[in-house]
């Protein structure tokens, strides 16, 4: 029987097969209803049961190891993700993007199959659990003597059957379509794949039971650590240690590593063993780089350097769930509240508290642009405590501390993100510039392409625009650049030195088109509204109705006037060629980021060898633009 040898991503991918879908994929979430047989079993046995038999808890224990089971993949999901702890030792330096994410949306599937097959064997085979004791010795060494002896062999031979021809295009190519391994990917095969790995699986259980060495311990004990070593095999983190093969080499045949199944993965006529690489050697089928590739890796020194990174900040504690490691699903969706994730608040708020005495940045994503390597690194401050005077020293340190290991590791560009790049905190960035002129990196705060996108979404025959946040970094620009194409811009301020300052930065014959206005009401006959500060639902109510507000404030603007339309925040879509992806900026939809990341990239692509901190310069605005599209960045 020969194993099928193919690239990474070259998969048949032949769908309606006999048993190839589940039964229940058209169900969605409501698929977790299935569940609820089981209960009512329970409740109904508990409370209106017959009390001189005994309760069946059996439904009971069906539902905490389905409980348990998710929470082991979770764990390790949230393990695999955490990018600041293991980024050294990943076994593929790829990302998981948004269509594996999609595809192994329903990992899960096999444990709503294996809560069914439980209940039935045990209805209609077995006696009740409530029989069976606690803790039995000799069935944990009878069930694990039935693994190594019944289990491993067969499933190695059934996994060899899969890799035929017939079989491999069929079913089992769907195991292999994910291109990164992830401890969801474990459960992503196909319903007949299941039923065969649960029949194999189930047999050490079973058979232990009927010699009359069952116990609960033993099925939890068994289920679940074969749970978490699967979920170890495919994690994309080694997480083994070389030295202990070193010291005890026969252990290297009886457990496997993330590093010797990725393997199989790649060259897919080796390494077909479910956890013993035993097998494998017996039955010559080993993969000849197993040992050297794993020395590689677990030395901590698979990690590369990134071309750029985005310094972005935590928004609150909410959003801070809003990352690959807490739930990777969540994160491949645009940021929205939503109610499961208000009890895990204490948590999040004591990792981020955990977080800010590290006194760190953190790594949080990354993907690949045109090969280049783009890394999202995350401050652990608060939105909030930006506008804190007594904060603001420690902020500052967190991002110089940030530029000055990027220049040591040899990034190319940092992009100050959001907050990270407030004019009164540090300039726009022009602090750190100014303290350590020798910078490697180029410090960037992407805002002219910000203005750029805004500019760009204002009708070319716009005759008068209103602008609250005109004094600000981003307002000042737009105004100039606005005033240069002969619009009228109400420039909202109550400082007529600082209006006067930016009206002399225009051309002579530009600086009538800006005028200066005290109260909203100036604006009550224009439609196109710029909002760069906070804008009250009252302040609002002045705007006739057909405005559009576009805005580049954070957080946005409430949509309070129905007769109106709001612009969410300047953004742009990444080039096509993107590779790795798989978490949401923010609230923005799957590949778009904010035009201040975008203009990070357009620096680092471009290969501009300035800075860009403080003020926006005016004549770089068009610059940045078509510098974006040339690229492949689209407006949204």
């Amino acid at each position: 029987m020969e194993g099928v040898h193919r690239e990474s991503g070259d998969y048949p991918g032949k769908m309606g097969a006999p048993l190839f879908d589940w039964p229940w994929n058209n169900l969605g979430c409501y698929k977790y209803l299935l569940y609820g047989p089981f209960v009512v079993t329970f409740l109904y046995s508990r409370f209106w049961g017959d009390t001189q038999k005994q309760r069946d808890s059996w439904c009971m224990h069906v539902l905490i190891l389905c409980a348990l089971r998710c929470l082991v993949h979770q764990l390790w999901s949230s393990y695999n993700n955490m990018l600041f702890l293991n980024r050294n030792r990943r076994v593929s330096l790829s990302g998981v993007d948004f269509k594996q994410i999609d595809r192994e949306w329903d990992w899960d599937n096999f444990i709503i199959l294996q809560a069914f097959m439980a209940s039935s064997l045990a209805y209609f085979s077995f006696p009740s659990l409530q029989n069976l004791p606690v803790w039995n010795a000799r069935g944990i060494i009878c069930c694990l003597f039935l693994h190594m002896g019944v289990s491993e062999p067969l499933y190695y031979w059934a996994h060899r059957f899969l890799h035929s021809q017939y079989f491999f295009s069929h079913y089992h190519w769907l195991h292999h379509s994910s291109k990164v391994a992830h401890p969801f990917t474990a459960g992503h095969a196909t319903f007949l794949e299941h039923i065969s790995l649960c029949l194999i699986t189930g047999l050490p259980i079973l058979g232990t039971t009927i010699i009359g060495f069952g116990s609960i311990s033993m099925i939890y004990g068994y289920v679940l650590m074969f749970d978490f070593v699967r979920c170890m095999g495919h994690s994309n983190v080694e997480v083994i240690p070389h030295r202990l093969f070193e010291i005890f080499p026969p252990l290297k045949y009886v457990i496997y590593t993330p590093t010797y199944h990725s393997l199989h993965r790649i060259e897919m006529s080796t390494n077909f063993c479910l956890f013993m690489p035993i097998y494998d050697a017996v039955w010559k089928t080993m993969n000849s780089h197993s040992w050297d590739t794993h020395k590689k890796i677990s030395s901590g020194k698979n990690g590369s350097v990134p071309d750029f990174v985005f310094l972005a900040h935590v928004v609150d504690i909410v959003s801070s769930m809003h990352v690959g490691f807490v739930f990777r699903s969540f994160s491949s969706v645009p940021f929205t509240t939503i109610p499961f994730l208000i009890p895990l608040w204490p948590i999040a708020l004591w990792a981020i508290l955990v977080m800010w005495a590290k006194s760190k940045t953190f790594l949080l994503s990354f993907y690949y642009l045109r090969g280049r390597l783009c890394e999202t690194w995350v401050v652990p401050r608060f939105g909030l405590q930006y506008f804190l005077p007594f904060a603001e020293d420690g902020i500052n340190n967190q991002i110089e501390e940030a530029i000055l290991r990027a220049d040591r590791l040899g990034v190319k560009v940092i992009n100050l993100a959001a907050l990270n790049k407030n004019e009164s905190l540090n300039g726009g960035g022009k602090l750190f510039v100014n303290k350590h002129p020798d910078l490697r990196v180029r410090v960037v705060h992407g805002n002219t392409l910000t203005a750029a996108v805004i500019l760009n979404e204002i009708p070319k025959d716009e005759k008068t625009v209103f602008l609250a946040g005109a004094t600000s970094k981003l307002g000042r620009a737009i105004a100039l650049y606005l005033a240069r194409r002969r619009v009228r811009v109400l420039m909202l301020t109550q400082s007529t030195e600082r209006f006067t300052s930016i009206q002399k930065e225009a051309p002579l014959d530009c600086q009538e088109f800006l005028i200066q206005v005290t109260k909203y009401r100036a604006a009550k006959n224009c439609k196109t509204w710029i909002i760069g500060k906070w804008v009250t639902p009252r302040e609002q109510s002045w705007a006739p109705p057909g405005t559009h507000f576009h805005q580049f404030v954070v957080p946005p603007l409430l949509p309070t006037r129905r007769d109106c339309t709001y612009g969410k925040l300047a953004a742009m879509r990444l080039p096509d060629d993107v590779k790795g992806l798989g978490t949401c900026e923010y609230t923005l939809p799957r590949g778009l980021v904010h035009a201040c990341h975008a203009g990070g990239l357009v620096h680092f692509l471009e290969g501009w060898s300035h800075h860009e901190v403080g003020a926006i310069d005016v004549d770089q605005i068009d610059v940045a633009w078509n510098a974006a599209l040339k690229h492949g960045l689209k407006p949204v």
